[in-house]
């Protein structure tokens, strides 16, 4: 089970952390992904974590977010910071490839002033 928190609203240049509560799977050896659905577009990829704390970003965010994780407490992290109006949408975690699990509820992220 996969359940994201902390989004809210925030104005552009602020800051916010999101954070998804894992449940019901082996966390710590597998890889794991943030993922965003802006109004009225598809779902897309923002970064991943690997088993061994290995990241990769989307060119939009890199040196603007950061993914962590917690392996003991079961939950993903994604610090976003100088965020953008375009980044405004609803924030889901789960994995980055291969089986992806149901997707739980994300969390809505508004950046606006």
């Amino acid at each position: 089970q996969l359940q994201a928190s902390g989004g809210g609203l925030v104005q552009p240049g602020g800051s916010l952390r999101v954070s998804c509560a894992v449940s019901g799977i082996n966390f710590r050896i597998i890889a794991m992904a943030w993922y965003r659905q802006p109004p009225g577009k598809e779902r897309e990829l923002v970064a991943s974590i690997s088993s061994d704390h290995t990241t990769n970003y989307i060119d939009s965010v890199k040196d603007r977010f950061t993914i962590s994780r917690d392996n003991i407490r079961r939950n993903l992290f994604l610090q976003m910071n100088s965020l953008e109006v375009e980044d405004t949408a609803v924030y889901y975690c789960n994995r980055p490839t291969g089986d992806m699990f149901p997707w739980g509820r994300g969390t809505l992220v508004t950046v606006s002033s």
